[in-house]
């Protein structure tokens, strides 16, 4: 006997084996439907600007205060202490607005400034270029009552 037909003598065997043993099976196709995502639309949100010296980031939310949209100078593209400038923040803000526009329909807020960086002016005004109604502008810096723990008293 000769290798080809063994191994189809073997390949004939397998196959009744397989064929006398086999369970029919049968599946049944599901059809799924996929959900379409609900566009929301929020014309009123709040604007959160975050303004350090390091960085400036700008959270757009709604009035719940779940984030539609968010932004920072580090994720435009800045890098190390350019991350701190006023341009940095203003084309944040322009990315962080656009995207609140076209997705959510935007259209009117108000600002929530934090902190004492060069980023707080210039992301305000973006955001009146971008044709987005400011209702009320409100700083929410951290203002510090007590201060820290003074150091203990020079012994001389």
């Amino acid at each position: 006997m000769d290798k080809q037909s063994m191994t189809e003598q073997l390949a004939n065997s397998i196959n009744e084996k397989n064929n006398s043993n086999s369970v029919t099976e049968v599946t049944k196709i599901k059809s799924t439907t996929t959900k379409r995502k609900v566009k929301r639309n929020v014309a009123k949100g709040q604007v959160h600007i975050l303004a350090t010296f390091n960085n400036t980031i700008i959270t757009f939310s709604d009035d719940k205060g779940a984030v539609i949209s968010s932004s920072s100078a580090g994720s435009v593209g800045f890098r190390g202490s350019k991350k701190g400038t006023a341009y940095a923040a203003q084309v944040a803000t322009e990315k962080a607005a656009q995207n609140a526009k076209n997705q959510y329909g935007f259209t009117s807020t108000d600002v929530f400034v934090k902190g004492i960086g060069l980023g707080r002016d210039a992301a305000i005004r973006t955001i009146a270029q971008q044709d987005i109604y400011i209702e009320s502008i409100k700083d929410v810096t951290g203002v510090p009552h007590g201060g820290v723990r003074p150091r203990k008293a020079r012994r001389v």
